[in-house]
């Protein structure tokens, strides 16, 4: 029964990504919040302890659209750039590679 309310919690949750704005969405966590910590199960209060400590930047979706995810990508190249070169110089060759590369700037010259 347990694994039951689990799923339904789960299941709803992924419901809440179809919200239209940050209101509707607001609301919407609020009552799956509400549910989740009331459920009397423990790995699900504790995922609804996570979600409420990242309460605004879930929220911030509704209006940006960007999820972490191309955050992530851009950090990915960051540290491969780093751990290619083996040290740079100084901070700002760094960050000039970094632009260069998530630029995707084309250099190419006339011939």
């Amino acid at each position: 029964m347990e694994t039951l309310r689990a799923y339904n919690i789960k299941e709803s949750l992924k419901k809440f990504w179809e919200c239209k704005n940050r209101e509707e969405a607001e609301q919407y966590l609020k009552k799956w919040y509400l549910w989740a910590t009331h459920s009397r199960l423990e790995a699900v209060i504790e995922v609804s302890k996570t979600i409420k400590s990242h309460w605004d930047g879930i929220l911030n979706y509704f209006e940006s659209r960007i999820t972490n995810g191309i955050l992530e990508g851009i950090n990915s190249i960051a540290q491969l750039i780093k751990s290619n070169a083996r040290g740079y110089r100084n901070t700002q060759y760094f960050i000039n590679t970094i632009y260069l590369k998530i630029g995707k700037l084309d250099f190419k010259l006339p011939t």
